[in-house]
C-alpha cells in the first residue's frame, strides 16, 4: 500500500471515507450546526466556501501531501465532518492528523474518539509511522484537552507560527504520539470506547 494512498476506515459508529464533492451538501448542513466558521481560533469554511475547501483538499491529495476523509456517522449514514492525514512525510514515516471539524451535535462524543482510534491504528499498524502529530491553537482549550485525552504529549509551542484570517497571530501547540507509545495509547482509546458504549 502506498503511503499516501486513499483508504476507507470503518468502526462501530463511524466510517472515514475518501472525501469527494458528493459529500458537499451534507457537509454544508454539518458546518451550519453551531455556525462553526465563527470560531476565531480555528479555520472552518463557511457554507459558501465548502466546495472550494473540498477542492483544495483534493488538490493537496493529488500532490501527495494530504489524505482527506469525510466523517460518516453510521447511525444516520450522513457526513458530519472532515478530517485528514496532512503534512505527509513518507521518507521519515510521519503524518499529522488535522484539519478536523465535526458538526456541533457530535462534538465531545465517542465519535471523535473512534475517529482518532481508526486514524492512529492505520498510521501505526499499516503505514508503520514512527510518529503522528497533532497541532492546534494555543488558545483552543477544547482541542488541546481532547488531544491530551488521546494520550498525545506536548512537544512544544511554535510562537507566532501563523497569521490568522482575522490578522491575529497564532501560537501553535505541537503534540505527538510515538510508535513506542502507541500500545498504551491504543489501550486507553479502546477502554474509553468500551466505557462509553456501556454507560447508561
Amino acid at each position: 500500500m502506498g503511503f499516501a494512498q486513499s483508504v476507507s476506515l470503518h468502526g462501530q459508529q463511524v466510517s472515514l471515507v475518501p472525501l469527494s464533492q458528493s459529500h458537499h451538501d451534507e457537509l454544508v448542513e454539518a458546518v451550519k450546526d453551531g455556525e462553526l466558521w465563527t470560531l476565531w481560533y480555528t479555520s472552518v469554511p463557511t457554507p459558501d466556501r465548502l466546495r472550494a475547501e473540498i477542492e483544495r483538499r483534493l488538490e493537496l491529495q493529488a500532490k501527495g501531501s494530504m489524505i482527506p476523509f469525510a466523517v460518516i456517522e453510521k447511525s444516520t449514514n450522513t457526513a458530519v465532518g472532515m478530517t485528514t492525514y496532512m503534512h505527509i512525510d513518507a521518507v521519515h514515516r510521519r503524518v499529522e492528523i488535522g484539519s478536523t471539524w465535526y458538526r456541533q451535535r457530535v462534538q465531545r462524543s465517542a465519535l471523535n474518539t473512534e475517529c482518532k482510534l481508526l486514524l492512529l491504528t492505520h498510521a501505526f499498524e499499516q503505514l508503520k509511522c514512527i510518529a503522528v502529530e497533532f497541532r492546534t491553537h494555543f488558545l483552543n482549550r477544547q482541542s488541546r484537552a481532547a488531544i491530551e485525552r488521546l494520550g498525545a504529549r506536548l512537544d512544544g509551542i511554535l510562537r507566532q507560527h501563523m497569521i490568522q484570517p482575522n490578522g491575529t497571530l497564532r501560537d501553535t501547540c505541537v503534540y505527538s504520539v510515538l510508535d513506542r507509545e502507541w500500545p498504551a495509547v491504543k489501550a486507553n482509546l479502546v477502554h474509553r470506547l468500551d466505557t462509553s458504549s456501556t454507560a447508561p
